[in-house]
Order: structure tokens, then C-alpha cells, then sequence
């Protein structure tokens, strides 16, 4: 049993002590994550952007100072990277020979028709402008309309034009139209990586466990999209190496044949200039291998640095999370204290049981708004956000913020306790749970009835306190007038049998009328009730085959039904115990 009771204190303090070790081993102590391995990939890098693509991607990204020397780096050597990749590109592109299949000859015929027939029309344009320039009234009208359809057959032609040389580019036979296209695309991604600054974000004082997270993860994601530049840079430097591997393979096979294939001055000179065209290739392909490794260097460092916050973040949100389980842990601790001292104390039972109630409901709602501050932080306009918040809650939540309040009432000097008979809402019973929303009855029935627990639970809320009324059958005011009925059959004499149940009432009720009636001349605030009497009553009056008499006295609730049953033994033993004097209840 006290191992259950403080199984809660042993699992928070366990949970806070392993906090505690994680905050500790993600603190600024902490070692450096190792970088990833590089990988490898099979890729073509002809005109490639990727990896100025992916800086200026990275980039995008809030930038801190401790990153900017790598962001700054990254920056220019994916601008270097570009610039080779795109001077490789070009060389090739001027070294390759145009390609003459048919479909490059077929597309060669169709433009140089369309240029003849270009020439033409324009030919043909400017006799018209100047034929009309000279024209008459009478044969102006003919000439403009000449002209203008001259000029739009020049547009179609143009339009013609146009669309053979794309063809021609597309199919390789226009070497000349692809350079140029690949230098407008260069010149406009030098624009684009010269308009990039690195801007460095200073870091928002985010406060709460829920900014934590977040900036926690959204360091996760950054490091993961370092981790994929660097993984780009180490595949692309393997292609590059291999591309130049393989051109130093075919060099030396070449280099190994030439005794037998240099009969000529021609054959000797193209050889010369294959080979010298070969050593910019490469040359520019080491520079890409050595550039694409400094990149992985410089990611490598941005990765560490990006790690390094994202394991500070890590710590923020260790020591939230065990601010968090020291809340829970002293308000446990202080609720069990609390419940010893004051159960030490001299204090009566019910005051004591109050007192205790309200500490720990008061400690449970600190407990709550702690944590809710640690979890979300203290609000950056916390005059607005309390009324907006309070305004809403007060619309959302009015029957348990009216519960929450009847419970304070109920926890008043003129309250309910646990084990009361009470009647709520025409229900009675005895109170088995006060909660802050609810109150529980073990239900018996009526008064007038046996009053015996029928064995349910009534469940109300405490809005009944503010909204409704109730009574409390335990407390001072738990007075109630009682009457017994006995029937005495014809041919007794009545009048002993009446003066001693008179006795017998005056003697059980008297400490009971003299009360009642202090609690009353206390209650009272009209001097007209003063003539209110708990004194008994006795009545005789006839009925049918004999007497009966009525006793009406002032009685406690809980002491009604034991002095029921003495009136009626008294009455059986007057009778002399026979059945002719039933009593009946009224």
C-alpha cells in the first residue's frame, strides 16, 4: 500500500533525473555530431546547375552569424561551380561538329527555303512602301493593300523561319544556336546569383515548450537539407573524378598506338589539337572535383553549426520538459505535507476536510497555470489575450465556470460536507462525493418514508448552489416536526395512555425544543416570529370504533425514527402489548 501511494513520486522523480542527465549531455559540453559519409551518384553534369540551385535554396533559410562564413563560401564556390560547368559546356559545344542525319538536312532545306522566302517578301515589302510613297490617290488605296498583305506573308515566313532554326537546335545541327542559348542561360543565372545576399537573422527569443519544439524541428529539416547539399557535392565530385579517369584511359591507349597512326603532318596536328582540347577538359574537370570538395567542406562546417543549435534547442526543450515534471513533483509533495499538517492539527473533522479541499484544488490550478506558461510561454499582449480569452471562456465554458463557483459556495460556513443528508432538486440522500463541478448522492428515501439508502447515485452540478437551492439535513438547522398517530380501540380509557405518551415526549424532546428554539430566536429577524414554540402537542379527537391520539413534537433528522419507534413501544406496553391498539403512522 506505500509502495502504490508513492509509486507517482518515484516515477516523476526518475523521470526528472533522466531530464536532467539529457540536459546535461546536450549542453554546450556536449560533443560535435559526426559528419555523414560521402556518397556516391551516376549522374550527368553537362550543363549542370544543381548545386548553385541548391545554395540558393539553403540560403533561403533564416541565416544566423555563426553560419555565414559557410553560407558566404557555399555561395561562391556554387557561383565558381556554375561558371565551370558552363565554360566546359560551351568548349564542347564549339569542338563538336555539326550533325548531318536526315532529319538535320531535311530541317537545313526547310529553313534555307524559309529564309529565301523571307528575303523576298522583304524585298518585295520595301518596293511596296516606296511605290506607295510615290502613289497617287487613285492607286493608293491598291498599294496599301498590296503592302499589307506582303506584310503579313513576311510574318508567316518569319514565324517559318523561327520555327526551323528551333528545330535545327533541337536535332544538333545548329552548334552556333545552342552556345548562344546556353550563354543567355548563363548570363541569366549570374544575375540571379548576384542579386543573393546573405542575410544574417538575428534569433528570436521564442519562450514555451511548443516554440521550442518548433524551432527544434525546423532546425531538424535545415540540417537535413545541408546534409543533402553535402551529399550532392561529394556525388558530384566522384563524377567529375571519374569523367577525367576515364579521359586519361583513353589518352594513354592513344598515346600507345601512335607510333603506327602518325603517317601524316594532318593526322599529326589533329592529334596535337584533340590532345590539347583534352587537357582543358580535364584541367576544368579538376578545378569541378576540387570545387565540388570544398563545397562538402564547407557543408560539413555548416552542418556542425547547424547541429550545434539544433542540440541547444534540444536542451531548451529538456528544461521545459523538466520545469514541467518539478511542477507536478512539488505540487504532489506539498499536497501530501499539507494533508499531514493539517491533519495533525486540532481542528474539527469538516473544517479540517475543507481546508484541506481548498489547498489542494488552490495548488492544483497554480500547478496548471504554471505548466500552461511553461508550455506556451507568457503571452506577448497579455492584457488583450486575458480579456479575448476571458470573454470567450466565459460564453464557452458558463455552466462549469457557475459549477466551479457553487463549489465555493458549498465549501461556505452553510455549505455541504461529505457524509451530509442533504435534498437536492427534490432528491435525498447522503452526500458521498463534493467535487469542483459536481456533487454525488448516495440517494434514501423521503423523510417521511423509512429514509433508507436505495442503493443509487445522483449526480448534480454545483450550479445548483448559485441557481437553485438546497437543504441540509446534518447541520445546525436539521430540526423537523414529527407525529405519531395511535389508535385506541372503544371501551380503553384514553387518558392514561395520553399522559404518558405527553411524558414520554416531554421527556425525550425537551433538550431538543430548547435548542430548536435558540437556533430560531438566532435565525429570526422579525419581531412577529417570536411566538414560535418547539414545545410538543398532544390531541384526541374520535374516529370510527374508538380514540385516537396524535403526538407532534420537534425532533433532529437523525434521531426522528429511534424516537418514533420508543413512542410506539410505549403505547403497545399501555395496551398491554394485545393488537387491539395498531398504531398507524400519519
Amino acid at each position: 500500500m506505500h509502495l502504490r501511494e508513492n509509486g507517482a513520486t518515484v516515477l516523476l522523480v526518475a523521470l526528472l533525473a533522466a531530464v536532467g542527465y539529457a540536459v546535461y549531455r546536450t549542453g554546450p559540453t556536449a560533443g560535435v555530431l559526426p559528419a555523414p559519409g560521402r556518397t556516391s551518384a551516376n549522374r550527368s553534369v553537362d550543363v549542370d546547375q544543381s548545386s548553385l540551385i541548391t545554395a540558393e535554396q539553403l540560403l533561403r533559410l533564416p541565416t544566423t552569424a555563426d553560419e555565414r562564413p559557410f553560407a558566404e563560401d557555399v555561395l561562391r564556390l556554387a557561383d565558381k561551380e556554375m561558371d565551370l560547368a558552363f565554360a566546359q559546356a560551351v568548349r564542347q559545344a564549339a569542338n563538336r561538329p555539326p550533325v548531318m542525319t536526315p532529319e538535320v538536312k531535311a530541317t537545313n532545306a526547310r529553313l534555307q527555303q524559309a529564309l529565301q522566302s523571307l528575303e523576298a517578301d522583304q524585298a518585295q515589302v520595301s518596293s511596296l512602301t516606296a511605290a506607295a510613297a510615290r502613289a497617287t490617290p487613285t492607286t493608293a488605296p491598291s498599294i496599301n493593300d498590296q503592302l499589307n498583305l506582303a506584310k503579313a506573308q513576311a510574318a508567316l515566313d518569319q514565324d517559318e523561319v523561327d520555327d526551323a532554326k528551333d528545330d535545327l537546335q533541337r536535332s544538333g545541327g545548329d552548334p552556333q544556336g545552342r552556345m548562344n542559348a546556353m550563354i543567355a542561360e548563363h548570363d541569366a543565372a549570374s544575375r540571379s546569383s548576384d542579386s543573393i545576399r546573405v542575410t544574417v537573422t538575428a534569433p528570436a527569443g521564442v519562450r514555451g515548450l511548443v516554440r521550442h519544439l518548433e524551432a527544434w524541428q525546423a532546425l531538424g529539416d535545415k540540417a537535413t537539407a545541408v546534409r543533402g547539399a553535402k551529399a550532392l557535392a561529394d556525388s558530384l565530385a566522384i563524377v567529375f573524378k571519374t569523367r577525367h579517369d576515364r579521359m586519361e584511359q583513353r589518352a594513354a591507349r592513344r598515346r600507345d598506338s601512335s607510333a603506327i597512326s602518325h603517317d601524316s603532318s594532318a593526322a599529326l596536328l589533329a592529334a596535337t589539337q584533340r590532345q590539347a582540347r583534352e587537357a582543358k577538359t580535364k584541367a576544368t574537370l579538376d578545378q569541378r572535383v576540387d570545387n565540388q570538395h570544398k563545397l562538402s567542406d564547407d557543408y560539413t562546417g555548416w552542418l556542425a553549426v547547424v547541429a550545434g543549435q539544433q542540440r541547444a534547442a534540444l536542451n531548451r526543450v529538456l528544461r521545459d520538459v523538466g520545469v514541467i515534471l518539478t511542477i507536478v513533483l512539488a505540487g504532489l509533495l506539498l499536497t501530501r505535507w499539507l494533508e499531514r499538517a493539517i491533519g495533525a492539527t486540532s481542528m474539527e473533522r469538516r473544517r479540517a476536510q475543507t481546508l484541506f479541499m481548498i489547498v489542494r484544488v488552490s495548488i492544483q490550478v497554480i500547478a496548471v497555470l504554471l505548466i500552461l506558461l511553461v508550455l506556451f510561454g507568457p503571452p506577448d499582449n497579455l492584457g488583450t489575450f486575458l480579456g479575448l480569452a476571458g470573454a470567450g471562456l466565459t460564453v464557452a465554458l458558463k455552466d462549469f465556470l457557475i459549477a466551479f463557483i457553487g463549489w465555493f459556495v458549498l465549501m461556505s460556513r452553510n455549505g455541504i460536507r461529505i457524509g451530509d443528508l442533504v435534498e437536492i432538486n427534490g432528491v435525498t440522500g447522503e452526500v458521498v462525493e463534493l467535487g469542483m463541478f459536481y456533487t454525488v448522492l448516495l440517494e434514501t428515501g423521503s423523510w417521511n418514508e423509512a429514509g433508507h439508502p436505495t442503493g443509487r447515485r445522483v449526480t448534480f452540478t454545483n450550479s445548483y448552489a448559485i441557481e437553485g437551492h438546497y437543504f441540509n439535513f446534518s447541520t445546525s438547522g436539521q430540526w423537523l416536526w414529527d407525529e405519531v398517530r395511535i389508535h385506541v380501540p372503544a371501551g380503553r380509557d384514553p387518558h392514561p395512555i395520553v399522559e404518558a405518551i405527553k411524558r414520554e415526549v416531554d421527556e425525550a424532546t425537551a433538550d431538543s425544543a430548547r435548542q430548536a428554539e435558540a437556533e430560531w430566536q438566532t435565525a429570526r429577524a422579525a419581531p412577529r416570529l417570536s411566538a414560535l414554540t418547539a414545545a410538543p402537542s398532544i390531541s384526541v379527537k374520535p374516529v370510527s370504533g374508538g380514540v385516537e391520539i396524535a403526538a407532534r413534537y420537534i425532533t433532529r433528522a437523525s434521531e426522528r425514527a429511534a424516537l418514533r419507534g420508543r413512542l410506539y413501544q410505549t403505547a403497545v406496553d399501555l395496551l398491554g402489548g394485545a393488537m387491539t391498539a395498531a398504531p398507524t403512522e400519519g
